[in-house]
């Protein structure tokens, strides 16, 4: 949500829950329709952030499967969009929001 409210502050207009045909049933965060750019803003434990990511040591067999099955789903889903001609951006969670929207708003504005 401070990404989209500062993404906002700044004009930039996006839709999100949207559904793109090219992956099914994941929908992006933000979507961009007209610059045709996906932002997903990912949790550092459910995406195995490279900072902050951590593996539980309860039934930890299960939990790596279940770690790695959700990243496989990413890079798949980004490879998919940029086949399409989307631009793909990906914000962790624990990225300033200022920063992040300053990504965003230079690829929307130069697409």
């Amino acid at each position: 949500m401070v990404i989209r409210r500062e993404l906002h502050r700044r004009g930039l207009r996006y839709r999100v829950n949207m559904p793109l045909p090219e992956i099914g049933r994941i929908r992006p965060d933000i979507v961009f329709t007209r610059a045709q750019v996906a932002v997903f803003v990912d949790g550092c434990f459910w995406h195995r952030c490279p900072e902050h990511g951590s593996s539980p040591k309860s039934n930890a067999d299960w939990w790596c499967r279940k770690l790695d099955t959700n990243v496989e789903r990413d890079r798949k889903t980004d490879n998919l969009l940029a086949e399409a001609g989307w631009t793909v951006i990906r914000i962790w969670e624990h990225e300033d929001a200022a920063t992040a929207a300053d990504r965003v708003e230079t690829i929307v504005c130069n697409t």
